[in-house]
């Protein structure tokens, strides 16, 4: 599918990788709607990107703030025809230890938010997409790019809500290109390594250093338009389809 003239959507748009996939998608002169709950970087980001971006306050988890977007998005543009999950959110406590057992409820809220919410945004993304006319000669109506990450696969200690969460995502991604096959929708799944976010800006050395000790080659964090470039690849190239790709520097993690 070429970007070109096409209507994106980006859960967590605001900042970091959903940010830099907005910023790649925008050079490729595609229209980009961030969904976001930060309503003041939100604002902001669409201040900085010009005319051809929009914001809506988002939260992914909730059926009717996500519906209510959606719609905002086919009135505004008549069409959606690609879904970036970007939201998340992290927790580092262990299924047992000198506090107690892990929290239920912060267990809960990390699914509710990056399993629940990325399956939200994509159900309803899909119904939208379904009804596009094809935009290829295959019969292209749409594109939905989910975010894991290596934890799916190799989560530390202290992960196992998060780690669990992202291994869902990985989980559910052929059943859902399977089931939106018949109507011309892929589905891929981008699993970064560690970034350079602003969340991972925020840690001492302490925690980065280890990390990028563990990524084999480039010996670094990831930089997020890296992550955007591979969205656009995954957009681009119409055989790409029921797909976890780690992107990550080759680094498998050590349990700490």
């Amino acid at each position: 599918m070429d970007l070109q003239g096409k209507i994106a959507v980006v859960t967590g748009g605001a900042s970091g990788l959903g940010r830099a996939t907005t910023e790649a998608f925008l050079a490729k002169g595609a229209k980009v709607v961030i969904f976001d709950l930060n309503e003041d970087a939100g604002n902001a980001a669409v201040a900085e990107l010009g005319a051809n971006c929009r914001f809506e306050k988002v939260n992914v988890a909730d059926e009717a703030s996500v519906q209510g977007a959606i719609a905002n998005v086919l009135s505004a543009f008549g069409a959606l025809h690609v879904a970036v999950n970007c939201a998340g959110i992290g927790s580092a406590m262990k299924t047992y230890g000198s506090k107690g057992p892990h929290s239920l409820e912060i267990f809960q809220k990390v699914i509710a938010v990056n399993l629940v919410g990325t399956f939200n945004v994509t159900r309803l993304a899909a119904e939208a997409m379904a009804k596009n006319d094809p935009v290829t000669e295959d019969g292209e109506r749409g594109v939905i790019i989910n975010t894991a990450s290596v934890a799916a696969f190799d989560g530390q200690v202290g992960q196992v809500a998060y780690s669990a969460s992202k291994g869902g995502v990985v989980g559910m991604t052929l059943p859902i290109a399977r089931d939106l096959s018949t109507y011309g929708i892929r589905v891929n799944v981008i699993a970064p390594g560690i970034f350079n976010t602003p969340l991972m800006n925020a840690a001492p050395d302490a925690v980065k250093l280890p990390l990028v000790e563990m990524t084999q080659f480039p010996k670094r964090l990831g930089h997020p338009p890296e992550y955007g470039q591979l969205a656009c690849q995954m957009v681009e190239n119409g055989f790409f389809n029921g797909e976890v790709v780690r992107l990550d520097g080759s680094i498998r993690m050590a349990p700490r």
